[in-house]
């Protein structure tokens, strides 16, 4: 092992320097009684002020001073003396001065053949930006660069080199600041104005004005690092585009726990406010608006048409609701929902989340719907919904498809009752894949904790987003064509 010097000035090596001898610190004695204890302790403390540097993140076992600055060595009290100057190293002054003037002259050169390169390249790069002639900057430049320790001259062209280097810097400055300003602003809200194409990409809301949804629950939405448009928009993207948290957290430049928070409130006050978007009409309002085709085949009758569909999610944990979700037909486990809409083509009823394996007819008669029909309501169903003894209780009617019952073929009445109902019937399958459509979350495998944590009304997540899914499509126009059947009334009368 080399033992080098720990004194200020000096050169010496243990393994060039052979005749000299190197001594660690005395170290303090305290098994030989309180004043030899003393006695030590102020010996070392004597060696580090003779020393005179900074030693506190250095290991002092490993310091070493050699033999030319001691004497005395037989004297118990002795530190070192000889040429021990007390001042702390400088470049200027230290017996390394002609290695530092090498190591600047180096680094002069290195400027030099930077400069000439930025000079070619500053030439075809140069602006019109009045800090360019800033007398200041150069000033300052020429005052610094002629004032190096090296004493090196340094020439015009350097000089008019460097400005430009310095101009080119300030140019790429100015590109960052506004690439910067520009993410920030991707999803303000002026960046959505007059963007109808943008907003139904991002929101599955058609036009812009149907953005005052955002001025209906910006008083209620959570105060949060994000402003309240960019949450609602966060919010959106994620039914919408059916993206991770992890994407909206990049997106938003915000952290992944933020976001789901931001999801799971925005969602809960969505809810909240828009509940009153599902609503049962009164069946004289019905009537007012009955489309030609409900008219002419079940004259101003029909209240609801009503079916099932499905949503998946991940396989439960516990057998039993992992055997509850099992769904056999789609061979996955999913949870299921009753809607009902309007003749009109919009959203009246949408139920709570019930386990895959439960049949149309147990979730139509035990999730409360049966609650809003009233005497003389007509209800069209799939062939699943065999509820006419149910709804007979209550003096309504349901028309379903025919059975055949095992007769070969249906008789020429059911048959053509059944193309009716049909006819009419698919605008529930269609407003189901207007929903899966527009917000795609629907459409994926959505998390488990979606089910397990439920409010202190009994709804959980997945009920909320399915509900406020329903309440945005029906902000959107009617998938029933109103101008076709006013047109077919009128020329009926």
């Amino acid at each position: 092992m080399v033992n080098y010097w720990r004194v200020f000035g000096c050169t010496n090596r243990s393994d060039r320097e052979k005749h000299l001898e190197y001594y660690r610190l005395p170290k303090v004695i305290t098994n030989q009684g309180e004043q030899c204890q003393k006695l030590s302790e102020e010996r070392r403390r004597l060696w580090l002020a003779k020393l005179n540097q900074d030693l506190h993140s250095k290991n002092l076992d490993n310091v070493r001073i050699c033999s030319a600055f001691l004497y005395q060595k037989d004297d118990p009290d002795w530190v070192p003396s000889v040429g021990m100057t007390g001042q702390q190293r400088s470049p200027e002054k230290a017996g390394t001065s002609s290695r530092y003037s090498r190591r600047g002259n180096r680094t002069q050169q290195r400027l030099r053949e930077g400069a000439d390169g930025a000079a070619a390249a500053g030439a075809d790069a140069e602006t019109d930006d009045p800090e360019t002639d800033d007398p200041t900057t150069s000033g300052y430049i020429r005052s610094n660069l002629c004032s190096t320790e090296t004493k090196s001259e340094l020439t015009g062209d350097l000089i008019e080199a460097m400005n430009s280097e310095l101009q080119n810097l300030r140019t790429e400055n100015i590109q960052l600041r506004s690439d910067v300003a520009h993410l920030s602003t991707t999803y303000d809200q002026s960046a959505f104005v007059d963007e109808d194409e943008m907003v139904l990409f991002f929101t599955g809301i058609p036009t812009y004005q149907n953005l005052v949804l955002f001025t209906f629950l910006s008083p209620h939405l959570p105060v949060k690092s994000l402003d309240k448009f960019k949450q609602l928009m966060l919010t959106l993207m994620r039914l919408r585009l059916n993206v991770s948290t992890t994407f909206l957290s990049y997106a938003f430049n915000i952290s992944i726990a933020t976001a789901s928070r931001i999801v799971t409130d925005v969602i809960d006050v969505m809810f909240i406010h828009m509940k009153p978007l599902i609503i049962w009409p009164e069946m004289e309002h019905l009537q007012k608006t009955m489309p030609m085709q409900f008219r002419k085949h079940f004259v101003k009758k029909c209240a609801v048409i009503i079916d099932c569909f499905e949503v998946f999610i991940e396989r439960p944990s516990n057998l039993i609701a992992r055997a509850e979700t099992w769904f056999s037909y789609k061979h996955h486990n999913t949870v299921k929902f009753l809607i009902g809409i309007t003749p009109q083509g919009t959203v009246s009823y949408i139920s709570n989340a019930w386990g895959g394996r439960v049949s149309d007819k147990h979730l139509t008669e035990n999730c409360g719907f049966l609650d809003n029909i009233v005497p003389g309501d007509l209800v069209l169903a799939d062939r699943g919904f065999n509820i006419q003894a149910t709804l007979g209780c209550r003096m309504a009617h349901v028309k379903i498809p025919a059975f055949t019952c095992g007769k070969s073929q249906l008789a020429p009445v059911d048959l053509e009752t059944t193309r009716k109902i049909a006819h009419v019937r698919i605008h529930v399958e269609r407003v189901i894949g207007s929903v899966r459509q527009k917000y795609t979350i629907l459409g994926g495998i959505l998390p488990i904790d979606f089910l397990m944590c439920k409010d202190s009304d009994g709804y959980c997540t997945i009920d909320k987003i399915v509900l406020v899914c329903c309440a945005l499509v029906n902000l959107c126009p009617s998938i029933v064509d109103f101008d076709s059947s006013i047109f077919l009334y009128a020329l009926c009368q």
